[in-house]
């Protein structure tokens, strides 16, 4: 029961974050705000609101272990998963200067993190205010150089002002509502099998919060639009970082669980040393990558468990 409600909670939370996203789309057309604009607070954290809406509900309700790791195993399935079954479809060929940019800043993050574990720094109202700051710069810097991807936000999204508003207000009904189911049944079933609930947060909600991102890989895949799916997969660990975490952390003081310490961040860091690794040195992602991600993150799944 309780992992029909998590799958059930998880597909409203990704229905109210499509909803969410086509009614802003649509909004900001109608106001005539830019594209790149839009295009700024849809690409940057579009995919991530699953992890958002989660994470404030564990951290509000005490469970902030989850929430941490939910980040931390997001955006390793993100980076093995997603990626790998993405470039083991059709391999990325076009590397381009800002996906390297953007592996280097995850590398940054997974240091910030393993730093703060190690020291045992919380996430708090400080460390908000300094991931959010952080957050718009780099998406500054994005702007002006011209490389968020805004072409999906022309294609999506023409409604009435009215339609377009009841959008954004039900799709944040869901996202809650959805947050609710999630995280409750993750609670459960993490008390029910005895397992940490950090070690569910890293595993089974991760998993499950990454799915939009797996959706969009597979179609960019279909489309043949896969440096999209790159661009999104390390823009999004980016978000869940400092966007996720920073945004959570106003809503309550938390650190790094001690049983998903330095081993996890560890191997978030080196599985974002080894995708830069194939971008700068290989300049592709192929099938290569695609198999060596599959069977890491198999391998990874069954380390954590066992």
């Amino acid at each position: 029961m309780n992992l029909f409600l998590l799958i059930f909670g998880l597909s409203l939370l990704i229905l109210g974050a499509e909803i969410i996203i086509r009614g802003s789309i649509s909004f900001g057309k109608k106001l005539r705000v830019s594209l790149f604009a839009i295009g700024v607070v849809i690409v940057a954290g579009g995919t991530s609101l699953p992890e958002l809406a989660s994470s404030i509900n564990a951290v509000v309700s005490n469970h902030p272990d989850l929430a941490v790791g939910a980040v931390i195993g997001s955006n390793i399935a993100n980076l093995i998963l997603v990626m790998a079954a993405t470039s083991f479809l059709i391999p990325i060929s076009k590397i381009n200067q800002n996906q390297i940019n953007q592996a280097w800043i995850n590398i940054g993050l997974a240091v910030i993190l393993i730093t703060m574990s190690y020291l045992i720094i919380p996430f708090n109202f400080v460390f908000g205010i300094f991931s959010i700051g952080l957050l718009f710069f780099i998406m500054y810097i994005q702007v002006k150089q011209g490389s968020l991807d805004v072409s999906d936000v022309e294609e999506k999204g023409d409604y009435s002002l009215i339609l377009s508003i009841t959008f954004i207000v039900l799709g944040i009904i869901l996202l809650i509502y959805g947050s609710d189911l999630f995280v409750d049944s993750a609670i459960n079933i993490a008390t029910q099998l005895n397992i940490p609930e950090a070690i569910i947060g890293i595993s089974l909600v991760a998993f499950g919060t990454s799915l939009p991102e797996l959706v969009v890989g597979i179609l960019s895949a279909i489309r043949r639009k896969v440096d999209f799916a790159l661009g999104n997969v390390l823009g999004s660990n980016i978000y869940n970082v400092l966007g996720v975490l920073g945004i959570s952390s106003f809503f309550g003081n938390f650190s790094v669980p001690t049983v998903i310490g330095s081993a996890d961040l560890l191997f978030m860091l080196f599985v974002t040393v080894m995708i830069l690794g194939f971008m700068f040195f290989l300049k592709r992602i192929g099938r290569t990558y695609g198999s060596i991600g599959l069977i890491l993150y198999v391998g990874y799944i069954f380390y954590i468990y066992s």
